[in-house]
């Protein structure tokens, strides 16, 4: 890791997920369609996103359902459009449509498995992919770190190739442009900060990224690594371990070796932390909102806000955003 590649520290433009709804209230509103919508969380999320005026929604599913709780939490019926659909990858495809015909700008996952929606979303004729590798990334709002912090992947790419997982960093990357980080600090990660080709190939990917970021295979980053968590996140851990980067303590985007690290991380940061999270699906036609059912209320609502912060790129040539 030469620091001679380092051009300067990065502005630390967004510190909070509020940061991320500011800048979605100035983009806003946009139309998001909600495949299978007839979850409760998710519908208050809804209300909550519409009432910070930055969507205004399409819920796409079982309307009996879907007007049953939004009687009971006492939701103004008439500021939503419902579209009756009993699938749950029929309302997926559907809500693709409404993209792709310029109703919608953005997808959200409802109550519809993941497995039956990325379905929808991959679909060929229908779908919203663009030929590029969608991948996921979550930005963390950290009690311990003075910055916003992106994690990629934790839910798309199980083992991800070194040639997949730099289309990774550059969806991520693009995530980090549309939230006004013009040069983000990337660390691929690994259990150690050294290059150990045959016992730890993820190691050798690393280092290679990082060359491919310096020769302009990745854009748009600073790229270093192989760095073990520890040594990318504080500065004086870097120190002792003598690791020459000034990219310790500043980094942006963490790329992980694998989904076991990533989900694993995601999850210890939600749990053990009491880190913030919001989360997309990029590498499509448009942010795709792709959340868990078991993750909380605030976690939808702060990943609509990501979803419409991304919308600001669309039609920019060089983002996989748009």
């Amino acid at each position: 890791m030469d620091s001679e590649y380092y051009i300067g520290e990065i502005p630390e433009v967004m510190k909070t997920l509020d940061d991320i709804l500011n800048l979605a209230k100035e983009i806003g509103p946009k139309k998001v369609a909600v495949a299978q919508a007839e979850d409760e969380g998710v519908l208050l999320a809804l209300e909550q996103a519409r009432k910070e005026k930055i969507v205004d929604a399409i819920l796409v599913g079982r309307q009996d359902r879907i007007e049953k709780l939004v009687l009971r939490h006492r939701i103004d019926m008439g500021k939503f459009e419902i579209q009756p659909e009993s699938g749950g990858f029929s309302a997926s495809l559907r809500c693709c449509e409404l993209v792709n015909r310029g109703e919608a700008d953005l997808v959200m996952k409802g109550l519809v498995g993941t497995a039956h929606f990325m379905k929808a979303i991959l679909d060929k004729k229908k779908g919203l992919g663009t030929g590029k590798l969608l991948s996921h990334v979550a930005v963390f709002e950290i009690p311990a770190y003075p910055k916003l912090l992106m994690i990629t992947d934790a839910a798309i790419n199980i083992a991800p190739s070194l040639v997949e997982k730099a289309q990774i960093i550059q969806n991520a990357v693009d995530v980090a442009h549309s939230l006004g980080i013009k040069l983000p600090n990337v660390a691929c990660i690994a259990a150690v900060e050294k290059v150990y080709p045959d016992k730890m190939p993820s190691t050798l990917d690393c280092a290679c990224l990082s060359v491919m970021a310096r020769r302009g295979q990745i854009k748009g980053a600073l790229v270093d690594g192989p760095f073990a968590l520890d040594n990318a996140v504080s500065e004086e851990s870097a120190q002792i371990k003598a690791i020459d980067s000034q990219m310790p303590g500043k980094v942006d985007i963490l790329l992980c070796p694998n989904i076991e690290t990533g989900n694993a991380v995601y999850k210890t940061l939600i749990e053990f932390a009491q880190a913030k999270c919001a989360a997309i699906v990029v590498g499509t036609k448009t942010p795709v909102v792709l959340t868990s059912r078991a993750d909380s209320h605030e976690t939808k609502f702060t990943s609509i806000a990501l979803g419409v912060a991304g919308c600001q790129k669309k039609g920019d040539p060089e983002s996989n955003l748009s």
